[in-house]
């Protein structure tokens, strides 16, 4: 499988943002992951179209969109318009799902799905054949800098045997407390696409963490 490396902007210094792309692009970073939430679906309020626009003048890296919001049907046209290149919405709050997807892929998107640490994996059976990327989360969603529920491996093994089972390579995301010393599990439980937010720019180096978190995964293969 192929690792890629995805910094959460949501741990960057918007008063350097330019510069923390910049520097996540000069360390190999794969995507810029964009959280975007609405204060409903989660506790806390962040990014709009405005900011997504403003990583894609930035960037030539898949701009990686994940949508903590709710009805996030409203939202797919004017984040695809202004640069997205994977929407990823939470089943949580899609009860028509696969519509959704369907839209997000009409628009030029690619479509992602992500589940809460409390919600099964199982639930995702009946789209896992219609997904570019499966999401799971190991906190629950809101805030950076939270730790690592251990129970995300368990889930991370089964959304594998399920893309698997459908015979889809969709990228498989693990998102929250990713760090070095839970990214190798990650990696071993299936995970091919890690959100890394605080492990990276609160590192001392950080343009050395994103290597450093790709080669846990190399060194683990």
């Amino acid at each position: 499988m192929t690792v890629r490396i995805a910094p959460s902007i949501l741990s960057a210094d918007f008063a350097r943002l330019g510069d923390d792309i910049a520097m996540c692009v000069e360390a190999g970073a794969d995507w810029i992951h964009v959280d975007v939430m609405d204060g409903c679906f989660v506790p806390n309020l962040t990014f709009g179209a405005k900011v997504i626009e403003t990583v894609r003048r930035l960037t030539t890296l898949p701009v990686d969109v994940h949508l903590m919001v709710v009805e996030p049907e409203k939202y797919f046209d004017s984040f695809v318009k202004a640069g997205a290149d994977l929407l990823t919405i939470h089943q949580e709050v899609s009860p028509h799902l696969h519509r959704q997807l369907t839209r997000i892929r009409e628009l030029g998107a690619k479509a992602g799905v992500s589940i809460n640490p409390s919600t099964p994996v199982h639930t995702l059976t009946d789209v896992a054949g219609d997904l570019d990327l499966l999401l799971i989360m190991s906190v629950n969603p809101g805030f950076g800098g939270q730790r690592f529920i251990p129970g995300a491996l368990e889930k991370i093994r089964q959304a594998r045997a399920l893309l698997n089972a459908a015979g889809n390579s969709a990228a498989l995301e693990v998102d929250g407390g990713v760090a070095r010393d839970t990214i190798t599990s990650c990696w071993r439980a299936g995970a091919d696409t890690f959100v890394a937010g605080n492990a990276i720019f609160a590192a001392a180096d950080p343009r050395a963490e994103v290597g450093a978190l790709r080669r846990l995964c190399s060194e683990a293969a």
